[in-house]
């Protein structure tokens, strides 16, 4: 069995207020996608990482690595008109007849555990489609159609995270579906297959930074 990462990053930084893309910002004086991909590396030595980034930041991030001295190896690929696309780009990266699993998870989710990606793999390898999430800890108010709203029940409900992780080839065949607007993530493509999804416990750091408040948070984590 093998085990594949496509980390996909193509953000482009703008709710962050900055030039810089979101993946590219320092946390602890380290940028975030290098951050994302050494939590993969330390929890399979051996894994196979593809980076998905748009083809106008792969110079940028080739600088990065020469400043840094980041001699980790990852296969790069160009980002599409969407995620989907991304992540079908990144899929291509994985030969034909390959044999194990594939996570794809979001670049700037820096702080996943060991343990999620632990967890998340070894499970995808008996059940073909896992994700992970986390329960939700504040109330929910649904919004009805005629404008008003009701508290709905929160342990109905979870928190979605990444790395969203499947068999290979199970993956491989959802993806050579047509595109459609509904698939917001991998495990919506799947689960239009007919396949069932399997739930894992995630771990609360793993947030997804998109905002300045998210990084305070982020340097907040590294600091400890």
């Amino acid at each position: 069995m093998e085990y594949y990462a496509i980390l996909v990053a193509g953000g482009k930084g703008t709710r962050m207020g900055g030039e810089v893309p979101k993946q590219f910002l320092p946390i602890g004086g380290r940028p975030v996608l290098m951050r994302t991909i050494d939590s993969f590396v330390e929890a399979f030595e051996a894994i196979h990482i593809i980076l998905v980034l748009p083809e106008l930041q792969q110079e940028y991030w080739h600088q990065l690595c020469r400043e840094f001295n980041y001699k980790q190896p990852v296969e790069i690929t160009s980002g599409g008109a969407t995620r989907f696309h991304s992540v079908k780009n990144g899929l291509s990266r994985i030969p034909l007849d390959a044999e194990g699993v594939v996570g794809v998870h979001d670049g700037v989710r820096p702080f996943v555990s060991i343990e999620t990606i632990h967890r998340c793999y070894q499970v995808a390898e008996k059940h073909g489609a896992v994700v992970p999430v986390i329960p939700l800890v504040e109330t929910v108010r649904q919004i009805l159609p005629d404008g008003s709203s009701q508290t709905v029940n929160r342990d109905d409900y979870r928190l979605v995270q990444t790395p969203q992780t499947f068999q290979i080839q199970l993956l491989k065949e959802a993806y050579c579906q047509p595109y459609q607007s509904f698939f917001t993530d991998d495990a919506s493509v799947v689960e239009a297959m007919g396949h069932p999804i399997t739930l894992v416990e995630g771990n609360r750091e793993n947030i997804k930074i998109t905002t300045p408040a998210d990084l305070k948070f982020a340097e907040m984590l590294v600091s400890e």
